[in-house]
């Protein structure tokens, strides 16, 4: 159990990693699209805050990514090397993927998004849009995402126990 939390939580600095890459190093508007629809039509793509930073955040990005891809992983080889049964994997993985969509609803949605100003940050121009004040902007993708999360974690199960 203690390395799920501890896989939870590498999976979850990935992810912010991932957010800081796109919005504060590459700052292309077109990755903007899990913000609110007025944010994303009024952010500006920017020059480059310092000579190779969008390659640095392309290298960052992708470096997360692989990490997330990573935890579930090692969390599958741990599993499979310790024993484990079919709902031993399924809970590691349903745990990591909602202790992952709690981090991203509180710390992402509510405090990153409505109460800091990490994105005017980076994109002055977006100051003042509604989107920083609409919590639960993306309810509808976010209840799908909780409803497929046991689906993803049975498929996940049910491939480690192939081995």
């Amino acid at each position: 159990m203690l390395l799920t939390l501890l896989l939870a939580l590498i999976f979850i600095a990935a992810v912010f990693g991932a957010l800081y890459a796109i919005v504060g190093l590459i700052q292309n508007r077109k990755l903007m699209t899990t913000a609110p629809k007025d944010i994303q039509a009024a952010a500006k793509d920017h020059p480059e805050r310092f000579r190779g930073a969008r390659a640095l955040g392309w290298a960052l990005g992708i470096a997360c990514l692989l990490i997330m891809i990573g935890v579930f992983v090692y969390g599958g080889y741990e599993g499979i090397k310790s024993g484990f049964v079919f709902w031993q994997f399924f809970l590691r993985f349903i745990l990591i993927l909602y202790i992952w969509k709690a981090f991203d609803i509180i710390c992402l949605d509510w405090l990153l998004l409505t109460k800091s100003h990490f994105f005017q940050h980076f994109y002055p121009e977006t100051a003042g849009c509604a989107g920083y004040h609409q919590f639960g902007f993306n309810r509808k993708g976010q209840i799908i995402r909780i409803i497929v999360f046991p689906f993803v974690a049975a498929a996940f199960a049910g491939i480690c126990m192939l081995f």
